[in-house]
């Protein structure tokens, strides 16, 4: 126990916190020190999640100037920073410079928007916001775990849960010179997504017995996809994207459409994809279409590939809070740290919800 790496959760009463927690509670690697919130200071873990009841059982949340302490006399740490987006690049600034002003050797991944582009830029244009760090580009790598083996850098930014479910299968092909590089996708994702303040459109009335679309072809997890496709697979492909908000709570299921560069079956598709993952454990490939409540609570991601002449369609499905958020993000944590990459990760999907 007491040889587990110290870790930190920023922007802690979120979802994406939530499930971090959760996952952390049996991590054999990792043990939280402290979750840094500036909504509920001095909140109880459990009052804040109540079903994470036992798992953090002295653990209240920390205000944000308490950061410098909870690191102090940590040789090694771990920083999970779950904070909204635009709000998080300072934040996270200040976390690594008390580290370095402490002497620690410190690993941060992010799970918001704030480091997914290489330049300041291409960020400001997506998101219209001053970007709060822009010396800290360099140091992150931005990238789904599985298409970044040997990332060299001491900080990653995980992708979002859209962005991951079109990345996996879509980089794999443009790499493997399959498709075409225009395709287009439609993707319905779960209310949590929205994160944990209502809206109009997350409210459960809203949302509860109904499917619409939103952003259609504007959505800014697009340009993303297109950056991080290119970075994986060297050529940067067109992405029709319309997401889609659905009446159920955890998951996303995408649609792909692209066209092969020449005719091939279902099979052999889905033999060149689990090829090109075979060292990727969290990832599974078949000629069956995947169903959402096979990968709830999980860290994999499911492909299903149909192929008719040269039309192909990729069916992808995650957990937009575990593989598509807190999941990868622990994934990550374990390849910042040496460890391997199933560590803490490896619970069986929920079945029935």
């Amino acid at each position: 126990m007491n040889d587990r790496i110290s870790c930190l959760v920023l922007g802690g009463t979120g979802y994406v916190a939530g499930e971090l927690l959760r996952l952390l509670a049996g991590h054999p690697h990792f043990r939280v020190k402290g979750v840094v919130s500036t909504s509920s200071p001095g909140e109880a873990v459990e009052a804040v999640f109540p079903h994470l009841y036992g798992a953090h059982p002295t653990l209240n949340l920390s205000p944000r100037d308490a950061v410098p302490d909870l690191i102090d006399r940590e040789s090694t740490l771990a920083v999970f920073s779950a904070g909204p987006h635009g709000e998080s690049a300072g934040e996270i600034d200040a976390v690594l410079r008390a580290g370095e002003a402490a002497g620690v050797d410190l690993r941060l991944v992010d799970l918001s928007a704030d480091f997914r582009y290489a330049s300041v830029e291409e960020y400001e244009a997506v998101y219209g916001v001053s970007h709060g760090a822009p010396h800290r580009i360099p140091e992150f790598i931005c990238a789904v775990p599985e298409l970044a083996p040997d990332a060299p850098a001491r900080h990653a930014c995980h992708p979002g849960c859209f962005t991951t479910s079109v990345v996996l299968p879509t980089a794999a092909l443009v790499r493997l010179r399959l498709i075409e590089t225009e395709i287009h996708v439609s993707a319905v994702t779960g209310s949590t997504g929205a994160g944990r303040t209502p809206r109009p459109t997350t409210h459960h009335p809203e949302r509860q017995s109904n499917l619409f679309a939103y952003s259609p072809l504007s959505h800014r997890h697009g340009p993303e996809m297109e950056c991080l496709v290119e970075a994986a697979g060297g050529t940067r492909p067109a992405i029709h994207f319309v997401p889609h908000s659905g009446p159920f709570a955890r998951g996303i299921h995408a649609t792909l459409h692209a066209t092969l560069k020449k005719p091939m079956s279902a099979g052999a598709v889905a033999e060149a994809l689990s090829a090109f993952y075979e060292n990727a454990p969290f990832v599974t490939v078949t000629t069956a279409p995947p169903r959402l409540k096979e990968v709830v609570g999980t860290n994999h991601c499911r492909l299903g590939v149909a192929v008719r002449g040269r039309h192909l369609v990729v069916l992808s499905v995650l957990d937009n809070m575990v593989k598509g958020a807190a999941g990868g993000a622990v994934q990550w944590m374990n390849r910042l740290h040496g460890f391997k990459e199933t560590a803490g990760l490896v619970q069986p999907g929920l079945g029935w919800l």
